[in-house]
Order: structure tokens, then C-alpha cells, then sequence
């Protein structure tokens, strides 16, 4: 009796899973975080909202912490991924850029975690949110940073975002004092390019 009651209650979760999409994990720092900004502002709030009012059957968790780098997000990586995850927004790097970290450690620190997921879930779906950073640390370390991204995308046959902050960076009226976050206007601009991206993965995915 025990053991029918147990197999009827995986079948059960079985049939539910494959009616439901799966889970949207974004991995990123302060700007998937909304520092600054109401957490229902922040981009990521905005993707789970359009997915809720076109019906689609995803689960958005947002693992944005203010200050991470690609380091931290590989030591995190292991713990977010104790359940399973179907799409992974990968939002790191600014950070590195920011801090002058080698450019080599920042792609090997995103390929570790692209490969820490694949193993957990070989059908997942990677996005990249390429990133961009002003030539303070010379033009050669800028290109090559903003080169990363792309790189990482071909390798790994993944969905790339060309320019996360396309339309906000550099625009005062869309960042906040420090003109590296995005006002909640900002993050509205994100979401758009954020969802270009994503959202053929999604009506994939979940057709």
C-alpha cells in the first residue's frame, strides 16, 4: 500500500512537471539585485510579470547579490542548484570589470558555472547578458572584456544579450547618482532587453 501511494505521488509530480515549463534562474549581481531600487522594480520582477500576463508556465527565481563577481557566483552556483533549473540568466561580470579582475579568470569563473548547471540539467538553455565597461582600464582591457561574452555565447551554444544596459548606460536620466544602476525607468529598459532574448526560449520551451 505504502509503496503504490509513493509511486502514484511521482507519477503525480511527473505529469506536473511536464505541464509546467520549469524554472527561470537569473544569476547575477547588484543589477539583477535592483540595488537601489524596489525590488518589484528590478529587471527580473518585470520578466516574471510579462511571463505571468502571457501565460506562460515558469517560475522566476532571482539570485542577483549586490557586489558579486563571477567568483562569488561559482560558489553559489552549487546551493541554487539543489532544485532544477531549466534557463539560466547569467548576469555577472560587471564586477570583474569594474574591480580590473584578468579577463581569462572572469570567462573560465562563467564556463565553470555553465558547466555546473549542464551537468545538473544537460537540456538547460543559457542566456549571457553581455556587458560592457568605460576604457578607464585602457582600451585593450574594454574590447577584450566586451569580447567575452560573445565568446562564451558561441562556445556554448548559448542565447546572448548582446549589451544588457543597451539604451540605459551612459543616459544620466535612466541612472541613479552613481551612473552604474538603473532607475526603475532604467530596469524597465532592461526587462525590453532582457525579453528579446529571451522570451523565443520560453514560448520553446513551454509549447
Amino acid at each position: 500500500m505504502r509503496r503504490n501511494f509513493w509511486l502514484a505521488l511521482a507519477a503525480f509530480f511527473l505529469v506536473a512537471r511536464s505541464a509546467f515549463g520549469g524554472t527561470i534562474l537569473f544569476l547575477g549581481d547588484s543589477l539583477a539585485a535592483g540595488l537601489g531600487v524596489e525590488e518589484k522594480q528590478a529587471f527580473p520582477t518585470l520578466i516574471e510579470e510579462r511571463i505571468q500576463a502571457e501565460h506562460l508556465p515558469f517560475e522566476v527565481i532571482n539570485a542577483g547579490q549586490s557586489g558579486d563577481t563571477t567568483a562569488g557566483g561559482l560558489r553559489r552556483v552549487d546551493w541554487l542548484l539543489q532544485r532544477p533549473v531549466d534557463i539560466l540568466v547569467l548576469e555577472l561580470g560587471a564586477n570583474d570589470g569594474l574591480l580590473g579582475q584578468p579577463i581569462a579568470e572572469m570567462k573560465s569563473n562563467l564556463q565553470a558555472i555553465i558547466e555546473k548547471v549542464k551537468a545538473k540539467n544537460p537540456k538547460v538553455r543559457i542566456v549571457i547578458a553581455g556587458m560592457r565597461i568605460p576604457p578607464n582600464l585602457g582600451g585593450d582591457y574594454a574590447r577584450d572584456f566586451a569580447a567575452a561574452f560573445p565568446d562564451l555565447a558561441q562556445k556554448n551554444h548559448a542565447a546572448l544579450i548582446p549589451f544588457l544596459l543597451e539604451g540605459v548606460g551612459g543616459h544620466a536620466d535612466l541612472n541613479q547618482g552613481d551612473q552604474i544602476h538603473p532607475t526603475a525607468a532604467g530596469h524597465k529598459i532592461v526587462a525590453e532587453n532582457v525579453w528579446r532574448v529571451l522570451a523565443p526560449l520560453l514560448k520553446k520551451e513551454g509549447s
